[in-house]
């Protein structure tokens, strides 16, 4: 904690000399990148029309902003900003149009049919037409980096207005899918075209810094209802930074971390958004072995059911909350709590007694050491975090500590992305989740190509078939029945009761430092990651 507080000041510092033009003269680092940026971004008090943002640097989108490169997906998933899509997501995440007019499926299932508006424009003139949404869908499809095309075979468009979708598959959830895909001109469509985006959303990117800032001004001729904030300016800032612009009254609203929140900060209130942005870890569901490639995969004492059950009871998530997260943040019970998908049948309630009890059928006995053993093998695992966060860190931490009240040793182990999906198949990792779609669930549990899981060895073939006719239904409400089937169906699935192959622990609150006189409009809940989703509707944002 003292050196975050030091980082705090001495980037409080470089920010103050800067702005204020004391201090002695130095080549730029990018502590004083970041602090030019607010300097020549900051608006006069008066200005009502304009906004400065703080954002994590990992929110810069490092391939620029073309959708073909994961702009409009994951983290970066935003309504219409720069470009337009088909449709939106609502408040209650259901599915409204933008572009479309209108959304038909063949009985079949294999050609979706999109009418489209007539009267929008890309911003340097030309007519946005079907021809410019099936370009931008087959080359997404071509050279996507980010998203998963392979349900689409082509785009292909009718007439100026109409656009069919042939797929590869059913596939009943695509109108999500259309929710997070800017379309592009594709007269204007080329390698720098991430680097100066044209579009037809509300607003234009007029200024990229790269590292440093991105400057949006409202598109005057947006289809829409005209932005009530005409210039939109994101800082990329780590966290200490960002706190400092904060202290120093150069921004409006940035991003924070809970560790922040017992600060009282004059001007400013603390703003905390809800989210799907879970965090928790898998336990591999099949005994360990080594694969003909002479991968290991399994783990000889999460195999079992009843231990991963026991588990799941024996954490209090509250507690867990509560230590990390300064309370901020929500028991987490699945991979997408509150959806229109979710089967709130995925929710427990912390009972280390009956956790207890599950270990003692399972035959996990408690040893003169506080740890279990059974047949000779001490009851115990190791709990991996990605080495570079620290709320991960500590929620292993945590989960250790809680765990071994019940007598199981877990050691905790920081590790690189490059050896954490390898190791996942075979140890518990620390995991961040959470999007707008059924596909997460399906990403998580479904086996690929007859064989397991992809994140973690799980099997269940009712589980799939749920899956695929969720995939294969007619409608986006009988897919949510069959979603939530796949989840629980009364004697199946993967909550406590059936397979729990992965234990959810909490959805992280987004945390805002904000003006007191800044209308954040209502949010809906954030996805993973701490960056874009804030700005979705920052043309509805308002100053007093």
């Amino acid at each position: 904690m003292k050196k975050r507080v030091l980082r705090v000041i001495l980037a409080l510092v470089m920010t103050v000399s800067l702005i204020t033009g004391c201090g002695a003269k130095e080549e730029p680092t990018a502590e004083t990148e970041e602090s030019t940026a607010i300097e020549e971004s900051a608006e006069p008090a008066e200005a009502k029309d304009s906004v400065i943002i703080a954002m994590g640097k990992g929110s810069e989108p490092a391939s620029g902003f073309d959708p073909a490169y994961g702009w409009g997906a994951g983290e970066h998933v935003h309504e219409p900003l720069i470009q337009s899509t088909l449709t939106v997501t609502t408040k209650d995440l259901e599915i409204d149009y933008d572009l479309a007019t209108d959304v038909q499926v063949s009985e079949d299932g294999m050609i979706w049919t999109v009418k489209i508006r007539d009267d929008v424009k890309f911003t340097d003139g030309e007519a946005l037409t079907a021809e410019d949404v099936a370009f931008t869908y087959n080359t997404v499809k071509a050279t996507s980096s980010v998203n998963d095309f392979t349900m689409l075979k082509e785009a292909v468009a009718v007439d100026d207005t109409t656009v069919e979708f042939h797929m590869e598959k059913e596939y009943s959830i695509w109108p999500y899918t259309m929710a997070i895909v800017g379309i592009v001109p594709e007269h204007a469509y080329g390698p720098a075209y991430g680097s100066n985006p044209i579009g037809s959303g509300r607003y234009i990117m007029k200024q990229w810094d790269k590292g440093q800032q991105v400057i949006f001004e409202a598109n005057p001729d947006y289809y829409g209802e005209a932005p009530k904030m005409k210039k939109v300016t994101v800082l990329f800032m780590d966290e200490d930074a960002a706190f400092a612009a904060i202290l120093a009254g150069q921004v409006d609203l940035a991003y924070t971390a809970a560790s922040y929140s017992e600060q009282t900060i004059e001007g400013y209130e603390l703003l905390s958004f809800a989210s799907v942005d879970n965090r928790g870890f898998n336990l591999p569901a099949v005994p360990q072995t080594t694969d003909a490639s002479g991968n290991v995969i399994g783990n000889d004492f999460t195999s079992d059911v009843l231990v991963r059950r026991a588990i799941n009871i024996g954490i209090d998530r509250e507690q867990l909350i509560e230590n990390v997260m300064y309370g901020y943040g929500s028991a987490a019970y699945s991979v997408c709590d509150g959806m229109p998908w979710y089967n709130e049948a995925a929710e427990v309630s912390y009972d280390p007694e009956a956790a207890a009890a599950l270990l003692e059928e399972a035959g996990w006995v408690m040893g003169t050491d506080g740890i279990r053993e059974k047949d000779g093998v001490k009851a115990a695992f190791t709990l991996m975090y990605p080495a570079s966060d620290s709320v991960r860190q500590a929620m292993a931490a945590d989960t250790a500590n809680q765990l071994k009240l019940l007598g199981i040793e877990v050691s905790t182990e920081g590790v690189g992305w490059d050896v954490a999906y390898t190791r996942a198949l075979y140890e518990p990792l620390m995991w961040g989740w959470g999007a707008h779609t059924p596909m997460e669930l399906y990403n998580m549990y479904h086996t690929v190509d007859g064989g397991s899981a992809v994140y973690s060895p799980y099997v269940n073939e009712t589980v799939d078939k749920y899956m695929d006719e969720a995939l294969a239904a007619d409608t986006l409400e009988e897919s949510y029945e069959l979603w939530k089937k796949a989840q629980w169906d009364g004697e199946t699935g993967v909550t406590q009761d059936g397979d729990i192959p992965w234990i959810w622990l909490a959805n992280i609150d987004h945390l805002y430092w904000s003006r007191e006189n800044l209308n954040v409009a209502e949010q809906k809940l954030h996805p993973h990651g701490h960056g874009w989703s804030v700005v979705n509707n920052v043309d509805q944002w308002t100053w007093d």
